[in-house]
């Protein structure tokens, strides 16, 4: 039985990780869709081969995982690189969290998508999309202590994901990150419990 599924999206910097953290703190299974293209890409991984085959081995470290820089590298710079991969990862992907909500024993599930209004919402896995928004400005000054980038490199990462306003026309709930600790518990506790009615409203309806 597939749970009710809240897709939870963000820019690069949002604070989409502290906001997975503070539901898996109540309760809620959370499923992070980049954790499991992780697990796809390093040694023995399921996708390894598929992406041997595509791009050769120059992109294949010598410990048999992904070269995740030089992947990153080429797929910024070439579109048609980037459908390739992402042809590859993304159906094992879903199939994996698919398999992952599925056993999940909470009473929704919440699935961290940094992709998901680029990719497009696919209404069929998600009951809400949640979006995690902040000044931008915000999220280049978090994104280079987090990662070490440059503003330069951040804010190229910026302008190849969808903007503020768009993830925001496809959102049903959103969580403003951009005040206190304090303010952003208290909105992952509201929309927690909003899901938990939702959640059960959808039991006795289904």
């Amino acid at each position: 039985m597939k749970p009710y599924t809240v897709g939870l999206t963000g820019g690069i910097g949002s604070g989409k990780s502290v906001v997975a953290g503070l539901f898996a703190k109540r309760g809620v299974a959370v499923i992070e869709t980049d954790e499991i293209a992780h697990e796809l890409t390093r040694p023995g991984g399921e996708a390894i081969g598929a992406i041997r085959s595509a791009f050769g081995a120059s992109l294949i470290g010598a410990d048999g995982a992904l070269d995740r820089d030089a992947m990153r590298k080429l797929v910024f710079g070439d579109a048609a690189a980037r459908k390739k991969l992402e042809a590859i990862l993304h159906p094992l992907v879903r199939e994996e969290s698919a398999r992952r909500s599925a056993r999940t024993q909470s009473p929704y599930a919440i699935m961290v998508v940094p992709l998901l209004v680029e990719s497009g919402v696919d209404r069929s896995r998600y009951a809400r999309v949640l979006v995690v928004d902040c000044p931008e400005a915000q999220q280049v000054e978090r994104a280079m202590r987090r990662s070490g980038l440059s503003e330069t490199e951040v804010r190229a990462i910026l302008a190849a994901q969808a903007t503020r306003e768009q993830r925001l026309a496809r959102a049903d709930d959103v969580i403003d990150n951009s005040g206190t600790p304090g303010a952003l518990e208290r909105q992952v506790s509201n929309l927690n419990e909003k899901y938990l009615t939702l959640a059960a409203r959808s039991k006795t309806t289904s």
